[in-house]
């Protein structure tokens, strides 16, 4: 019973923070935006177009990869800084979208937040964006990784060596 109130609490923080939260900040920062590229503003149909590639990944690997820890690794995704609010994942979990990224849900949500910026036509928040990126990198390498280590040990070193951290593109 508690693992399923800590659930309820993780996803009840995740999902309004990722979901809604920052979507609606990059649409602020999208608003007001001196950057804006204006040609195309009127035409929802070439933004959309634009758009889609990336959202659609996004929302796929988002939701594939909260299904896989829940189902596979018995457990949840939210965890920051060392606080465990979700239950923590009782197995490494390295099948469905994590065989293609150690971080599915960073590269779904980055994807997805990308397409915002995009249909937005917000150079600003597109910038913004792999600011974003850059620091989900710091933070996965010093806490995560740090953390995924301490519990897996060497299955989680075979796995970072054959998996690559955010993007899904193939090793040699």
């Amino acid at each position: 019973m508690k693992d399923v109130t800590r659930h309820i609490i993780g996803y009840s923080i995740g999902i309004p923070l990722f979901a809604f939260v920052i979507p609606f900040g990059l649409y602020e920062v999208s608003m007001h935006d001196p950057l804006m590229l204006t040609d195309l503003n009127n035409h929802f149909v070439i933004r959309s177009l634009i758009a889609l590639p990336f959202l659609i990944p996004g929302l796929i690997f988002m939701i594939w990869s909260n299904v896989a820890l829940f189902r596979i690794g018995k457990g949840g995704p939210t965890d920051g800084f060392n606080i465990a609010i979700s239950p923590r994942t009782k197995k490494l979990v390295i099948a469905g979208p994590y065989k293609y990224s150690r971080n599915p849900m960073v590269f779904g949500a980055f994807c997805i937040y990308f397409a915002i910026g995009l249909f937005m036509l917000s150079v600003t928040c597109v910038l913004v964006l792999f600011v974003f990126l850059f620091l989900s990198v710091y933070y996965l390498k010093h806490t995560e990784e740090k953390r995924l280590l301490r519990d897996f040990g060497d299955e989680y070193i075979q796995y970072k060596s054959q998996v690559p951290m955010i993007f899904p593109v193939r090793r040699k």
